[in-house]
């Protein structure tokens, strides 16, 4: 039996509830993971960080209170763990698959649960670099409609009328149509990377410039206020009309933005609410003279 269990392919604990090791079988491929045979009859608290002690017992104390299976996922290097040879095993950080079930009789005395350790970093690297091409438009290769809703809906399920400030701008390339229509569709591909450019370039890295589509971008931007956000839409229509683009060198038009702004205030704390007024800025911005920016109206800021 002894032989068997060594031979699991993945590593298998036995952790009591108060974060001991009880026992360890299997994960013998060092291709994979580590040799942590040495842990039994250490704690968590000796070999791992405060932090991630915590977590463990957090995750033990969960199972054995819902007394049923439970998957968890984390990271851990063999930087983390205290003693473990970092030679001898993968040499960066391991994404772990955890399936934690309660032991049903008392181990050394504790309450325990079997812990089953699976290495899924090939599957979790592949499922994150799907999940950032599906959230990133082809052309530009900036986020596109899809991981701006992703952002936008995140931050207004979090908003606080007291101290969230989060406004949204639409932008959209002035007489685009004409630009497709005289210079092509290569030329207009050409004229929305370099518009998405210049104004991506403009933005902070914690703020999210997207191409919803078209020749339309929108920006989410955080802790701002309306006349913040204005200055921050103007600053990228002063970019755009500044950068002097031209669909075909020598030829004009100069290309130019229209910018709706729309800010999350008590009335407005859906995303269709901020996308709808935005749009309705926008609008008045193209119906304006274009080159503009508007902020939608009737917000209590």
């Amino acid at each position: 039996m002894g032989e068997a269990l060594a031979a699991l392919p993945d590593p298998v604990f036995v952790l009591t509830e108060s974060g001991r090791y009880a026992a360890i079988f299997g994960g013998q491929d060092r291709e994979y993971y580590h040799d942590g045979s040495f842990l039994v009859d250490f704690s968590l608290y000796d070999v791992l960080s405060q932090a991630q002690a915590d977590w463990f017992i957090g995750e033990i104390r969960q199972t054995l209170a819902d007394n049923c299976l439970r998957i968890v996922e984390y990271d851990l290097a063999a930087a983390d763990v205290a003693g473990v040879d970092s030679n001898d095993g993968p040499a960066t950080p391991i994404r772990f698959e955890g399936r934690v079930q309660p032991i049903r009789s008392p181990v050394n005395g504790e309450r325990a649960v079997l812990w089953l350790a699976s290495n899924i970093t090939t599957r979790h690297e592949m499922e994150q670099r799907l999940r950032r091409l599906s959230e990133t438009d082809e052309l530009t290769g900036f986020p596109n409609r899809r991981r701006l809703m992703h952002a936008l809906n995140e931050a207004l399920t979090k908003y606080d009328t007291q101290n969230s400030r989060i406004a949204l701008l639409i932008m959209d390339i002035d007489r685009f149509k004409t630009i497709n229509d005289r210079y092509g569709h290569p030329a207009g591909d050409a004229v929305i990377c370099a518009v998405s450019s210049a104004c991506g370039a403009r933005i902070k890295r914690r703020d999210l410039f997207a191409r919803l589509g078209g020749e339309e971008f929108a920006t989410v931007l955080y802790d701002i206020t309306a006349a913040q956000a204005l200055a921050v839409a103007e600053r990228l229509r002063k970019t755009v009309a500044d950068a002097s683009l031209e669909p075909k060198p020598g030829e004009g038009p100069q290309v130019t933005v229209s910018i709706g702004v729309s800010v999350a205030g008590p009335n407005r704390r859906r995303s269709h609410d901020l996308l709808s007024q935005a749009d309705a800025a926008l609008y008045l911005a193209k119906t304006g003279g274009r080159n503009r920016v508007v902020l939608a109206e009737d917000c209590n800021y």
